[in-house]
């Protein structure tokens, strides 16, 4: 089968572009506008595969879609392309307002004039597979629920009110015209090739380069992490066996409080490459002997969200899915992972402001 993935270079999109071309025969068709967050250094390992072809392209341009769509004949589409940075959607909303719901509006009306010209064969394989967020669900705050298919929606950034408005699109589109749809929403990801400036690769890189570790309020927000490779097996289950009209929840069923992410983030990196190792460190901070020594606390961000965390039962019962990692391994793979591969995040955090605290 040929996999049409949109965002295919961003750190969701390149796990499941590297999943299909590494574990699968299928084909990927990878457009990406490769904005700041988009990267091709991530598909490194699989870009001379004969089976990916990568086209840069904005969604919202619908020609050149329909031209894509008629140039490759893709059987399924998995829709990643967004902006997803809270902070940024909060400084300047814009971007998500065009990106995530223009260009899902775009891309659903291209996906329906193409769907419909298909033969009857075509048409029982295809698949408008929508990836989204569990922020949509807004704040659980200090109950013990979790977030379930049917938790009604209640956005609290622009980030998540523009991923909410984008799933709501996503189903009128399947309810009134009948384009064959399916929606994952997910919780936290975290692994390699994670960009800079989100929570754990921020936390980890100013570590290493001897800078604070700045945590919002108190660290007491609860997220629910996943490591993204298991959430790239959960997409490709969902996108060729999900039942169409339906919405599956994903997550790691790893609920921490920011403050211990960031603390065990610490010790690991104290345990793999120690301050006393670290010749930054031992140049500029003699005195450190912890990197949680690092760790500050500055002021919270307008409608933090105190906590999200999923339901993924429907998706373990109907599919088989469920992660392979714990918080931990999954961890302990990510800090090695960014240990291992400076020629990745150096160029990027050269170029990148480094103030931003990260999704927290």
């Amino acid at each position: 089968m040929k996999f049409l993935v949109t965002g295919g270079a961003g750190f969701i999109g390149s796990a499941v572009v590297r999943h299909i071309i590494k574990d699968t025969g299928h084909s990927v068709i990878n457009i990406d506008k490769l904005t700041y967050a988009g990267n091709l250094d991530s598909l490194s390992e699989v870009s001379k595969s004969d089976r990916y072809f990568f086209e840069r392209a904005d969604i919202c341009d619908a020609k050149t879609t329909r031209n894509i769509f008629i140039q490759y004949k893709p059987d399924i589409i998995m829709h990643l392309a967004a902006e997803s940075h809270v902070d940024r959607s909060i400084d300047g909303p814009m971007d998500f307002i065009n990106t995530n719901i223009i260009g899902t509006y775009t891309l659903l009306e291209e996906s329906r004039r193409y769907y419909n010209n298909l033969p009857d064969n075509k048409k029982e394989i295809f698949r408008f597979h929508h990836i989204s967020t569990d922020e949509v669900y807004g704040d659980l705050g200090n109950t013990n629920d979790l977030f379930t298919e049917n938790t009604p929606y209640d956005p609290s950034s622009p980030y998540s009110a523009s991923k909410a408005s984008s799933d709501h699109l996503v189903r009128a589109w399947n309810r009134t015209y009948g384009l064959p749809t399916v929606i994952t929403n997910c919780s936290n990801n975290y692994g390699p090739y994670h960009f800079p400036e989100k929570l754990i690769p921020l936390m980890i890189l100013n570590a290493l380069e001897g800078r604070s570790l700045p945590v919002y309020g108190k660290g007491e927000q609860i997220r629910d992490w996943l490591y993204v490779e298991d959430h790239a097996r959960a997409l490709l289950l969902v996108a060729t066996r999900g039942k169409i009209g339906e919405t599956y929840n994903i997550g790691g069923n790893n609920e921490k409080k920011n403050i211990e992410v960031v603390e065990r983030i610490c010790e690991l990196l104290d345990e793999l490459y120690p301050v006393k190792n670290n010749s930054k460190l031992i140049t500029h901070n003699s005195s450190l002997e912890s990197y949680k020594e690092l760790i500050t606390f500055v002021t919270d961000r307008p409608g933090h969200d105190m906590r999200y965390a999923i339901d993924a039962s429907k998706i373990q019962k109907e599919l088989g899915w469920q992660p392979e990692e714990t918080f931990d391994t999954g961890l302990k793979k990510t800090i090695q992972w960014y240990l291992d591969n400076k020629w990745w995040w150096e160029p990027l955090r050269k170029k990148y402001d480094r103030s931003r605290l990260g999704k927290q």
